[in-house]
């Protein structure tokens, strides 16, 4: 059976280092046998892949990557936690911020970019229940952030 971690090799991608938080908070804590994360932004070495609006400075094709990049955060904030990325057992919830123009509604198309990871890297224990929500900002001019809720193995 194919774990986790070699699913996420196959697709290339390696587990980054925690994002450091950017505010008073910690990147992922448990409670009530769930691991909650912060929501992580789309960074790659402490650095944002994107800034700006959805519908102005970016494509959906550009949020959706930006998306799947703060998936892989969060995933990384998630195992800090549990004990590394085979000992997570489902996602159970992503919620995905979206910054957006006023007029843009594919808020549910960007966050697929994190969706369809999750599924990537775990399989049917990657389907979740989602929120996909269009927002005027979010911190550091960042297009994107995701947060989740997993069930710890």
């Amino acid at each position: 059976m194919t774990t986790p971690s070699q699913r996420l090799a196959e697709l290339g991608l390696e587990l980054p280092p925690v994002a450091a938080p950017v505010a008073a908070y910690v990147p992922a804590t448990a409670s009530a046998g769930l691991v909650m994360t912060s929501g992580q932004l789309p960074t790659v070495a402490g650095t944002l892949v994107a800034t700006g609006k959805v519908g102005a400075d970016l494509t959906l094709e550009q949020a959706a990557d930006a998306a799947r990049t703060a998936a892989l955060n969060a995933l990384a904030a998630a195992a800090s936690v549990t004990g590394g990325l085979d000992s997570i057992a489902r996602i159970v919830k992503a919620t995905v911020f979206v910054a957006c123009t006023p007029d843009f509604t594919g808020q549910p198309q960007v966050a697929n970019g994190a969706s369809q990871l999750f599924v990537e890297v775990f399989g049917d224990a990657g389907q979740h229940v989602r929120s996909a929500v269009g927002v005027p900002v979010l911190p550091l001019d960042a297009p994107v952030e995701v947060e989740l809720t997993v069930e710890p193995a």
